[in-house]
């Protein structure tokens, strides 16, 4: 057993309702704990096995899938994907806004590919990153949430020129369904999460009982629970929507550090992997992240001081971190205080995982770098 005493200390210091951290190599689990509670208010314990919303770290998964189908040649990385998804056909650049606030649009220079939504490229945004979306869906009406409507919007930059947070790998999933003629869910259970043994992750349409609540602040040091549920709506949420534990995700995690594969069941080929963990995105700095919802997600940099790059479906640090991961290192995050690391190099990965809001708690954060550090020494 890992002596964990930082990471006890960092989880205690940070006041946090609960995590579940696990550390993996290639061929083990290294270190497995939780601590405090999934619904603090009623003192359920958190487990490594307790279903929490992933968020923003269901895009891994679904950025293998559709590795998967550019692998065996059923759809292309460069070609343009309007033909699988005609609302991404023919897209509109904002420009700015009128006097009267009217959105003004321009065409785009060119058409959005796979490669573009895989790489946060596509110019597609997020209405609680940037508040230009945010402007953009109240001149134009505010969608619900869930819909087809909340995921359509114009573009904040022609498709391959800049790096923004937002809805692409929504739209990555719904083209995994066009290419295959089944829902996400269908897709991902047979080709990865079977697969890997991830035997508690899915597409849910409601938190399940027992499930590790969302809590915020309140101003007595205690917690008060959210409603705050990114699944169910019109599709699968490819960008955010899957549900998951600590444990089944250290097995994707595994399964990454393997080059594709895990316990016989190859997902990828080495090279496939390969090709995911290169910069994609030349010399565009990746992964830094403004806020439109102060309340929702605060601003967020992971590695401020470095020219962060992104692969198909990962940020990517240039440089090795002093005491942690390589250089060339994989990573991401949920909105609830999830967060990552897969470093192959190393053959090493980590998963922290909370039910905090808003994200980017600077407590969550350092016993997340706690647990990092404990990995290397």
């Amino acid at each position: 057993m890992m002596n964990d005493t930082g990471l006890s200390q960092a989880i205690t210091e940070a006041r946090l309702p609960g995590a579940a951290c696990l550390i993996v190599d290639r061929d083990s689990v290294r270190y497995r704990r939780s601590f405090g509670f999934a619904d603090a208010v009623a003192g359920v314990p958190m487990e490594a096995d307790t279903i929490c919303q992933i968020a923003s770290m269901t895009k891994a998964l679904v950025s293998v899938g559709v590795m998967q189908l550019v692998e065996a040649g059923r759809i292309e990385l460069d070609a343009p994907i309007a033909p699988l998804l005609p609302e991404l056909a023919d897209p509109q650049v904002l420009t700015g806004f009128s006097g009267d606030g009217t959105p003004m649009l321009r065409p785009a220079a060119g058409p959005i590919t796979l490669r573009h939504l895989l790489t946060h490229t596509s110019g597609l945004g997020y209405a609680f990153v940037q508040p230009e979306v945010l402007r953009y869906f109240r001149a134009a009406g505010i969608p619900a949430p869930g819909s087809r409507a909340s995921i359509t919007m114009p573009l904040l930059f022609d498709p391959g020129e800049d790096w923004a947070y937002g809805v692409s790998t929504d739209w990555a999933g719904l083209a995994i369904e066009a290419v295959t003629g089944t829902d996400l869910q269908t897709y991902l259970q047979t080709h990865v999460f079977t697969p890997l043994g991830m035997v508690n992750t899915a597409f849910r349409d409601s938190l399940p009982e027992g499930a590790a609540r969302v809590h915020m602040r309140s101003g007595d040091g205690g917690f008060v629970l959210s409603p705050l549920y990114l699944g169910g709506g019109e599709f699968h949420g490819g960008g955010g929507g899957l549900t998951s534990t600590a444990a089944d995700y250290a097995r994707f995690l595994q399964m990454m550090l393997r080059g594709g594969e895990l316990d016989g069941h190859h997902l990828l080929q080495p090279e496939t992997v390969a090709e995911m963990c290169r910069n994609q995105v030349g010399a565009i700095r990746a992964g830094a992240m403004p806020t439109a919802m102060p309340d929702f997600a605060a601003p967020y940099d992971t590695f401020p001081d470095q020219h962060t790059g992104w692969g198909l479906g990962f940020l990517i640090n240039p440089e090795a971190i002093e005491g942690g991961r390589s250089a060339g290192s994989l990573c991401w995050a949920g909105i609830f205080n999830s967060y990552y690391w897969i470093d192959p190099a190393a053959g090493v990965a980590g998963v922290f995982m909370s039910q905090l809001a808003p994200f980017g708690d600077p407590g969550a954060l350092a016993a997340f770098g706690a647990l990092e550090r404990m990995a290397y020494r």
